[in-house]
C-alpha cells in the first residue's frame, strides 16, 4: 500500500502562487508515475500535471502549461505542483496519486483514476 500526504493549498489572489507537495511512503517501490488532479464543486475530475519518477519526463495539461511546474525529490520521495499564474477557474481540491504503470501521452487522462490518491488540499483563488 502507499500513502500519499498532500500539503501547501490555500488560499490567494488572481495571479497569486501556491507551491503543492506530495509526500509519498509505504511500499513505493513499485510506483513509476505521480502526478496531479483536481476536482471543483459540480465538476470532473480533471488531470494536471504527472511525472515518470525515475526518469523525470513530465505532463502537463494544455489548461495550465505555462504556468503550472511539476517537479520532485527523489531522496524525499516528494512530488511538487507549482503554480503560477493562479486564475479563479484553477479552484479546486487537488489530489496527488500514483500508480505503478507509465501512460506516455496519456498520463494526463487517467491520473484521475490512478491506484492510489491522497485526502487532497484545497486550492481557492479569489480577488
Amino acid at each position: 500500500q502507499v500513502q500519499l500526504l498532500e500539503s501547501g493549498g490555500g488560499s490567494v489572489q488572481p495571479g497569486g502562487s501556491l507551491r503543492l507537495s506530495c509526500a509519498a511512503s509505504g511500499s513505493i517501490i513499485s510506483i513509476n508515475t505521480m502526478g496531479w488532479f483536481r476536482q471543483a464543486p459540480g465538476k470532473e475530475r480533471e488531470g494536471v500535471a504527472g511525472i515518470y519518477i525515475h526518469e523525470g519526463r513530465a505532463w502537463l495539461a494544455d489548461s495550465v502549461r505555462g504556468r503550472f511546474t511539476i517537479s520532485q525529490d527523489s531522496a524525499q520521495n516528494t512530488v511538487y505542483l507549482q503554480m503560477t499564474g493562479l486564475q479563479p477557474e484553477d479552484t479546486a481540491m487537488y489530489y496527488c496519486a500514483a500508480d505503478d504503470g507509465t501512460y506516455g501521452f496519456d498520463t494526463i487522462r487517467l491520473l484521475p483514476d490512478f491506484r492510489f490518491e491522497g485526502q487532497g488540499t484545497q486550492v481557492t483563488v479569489s480577488s
